[in-house]
């Protein structure tokens, strides 16, 4: 009966002290970082080197593939065009939204942003493929 005693003192003291609270668990946040997809021809370096070869990359096809609307260009229609847009989770872009300027400048932006190739790998967070947000903003002056 002394022993039974002692076990049953033994197992109210320790769930006792299990169940006081030691800190909140809900405000400890992890934060995993994501890392950009991999724009073809971007593959060698380390995530940074990649990362500026991206911004790179994304820079230069947007100059490259740049066309003014024809009829924008002669009505003078300037405007800073806004495209919103994912690398989703196959390396394809998707376009969320597009504000700004004309409807006109507004389709050339979207073609322009359409024409991304392929990422030869899609961004990732935690070692699964995730969709990555930018937010491009174009401006079209026609310098008249």
């Amino acid at each position: 009966m002394k022993y039974a005693l002692i076990i049953f003192s033994l197992f109210v003291t320790t769930t006792l002290f299990a169940q006081q609270e030691w800190g909140d668990v809900q405000k400890n946040k992890l934060t995993l970082k994501e890392l950009a997809p991999i724009w073809p021809g971007c593959e060698s370096g380390n995530a940074s080197q990649r990362d500026n070869c991206f911004k790179q990359k994304l820079a230069t096809h947007i100059a490259k593939n740049f066309k003014y609307p024809t009829d924008s260009y002669k009505k003078n229609e300037q405007g800073r065009v806004i495209v919103d847009f994912y690398i989703n989770e196959k390396g394809l872009v998707d376009i969320k939204s597009i504000t700004g300027g004309s409807a006109a400048l507004q389709a050339e932006a979207k073609r322009n942003i359409s024409l991304i190739p392929k990422m030869k790998k899609p961004g990732m967070m935690g070692g699964k493929p995730r969709a990555i947000q930018y937010i491009v903003p174009i401006t079209f002056k026609t310098g008249k």
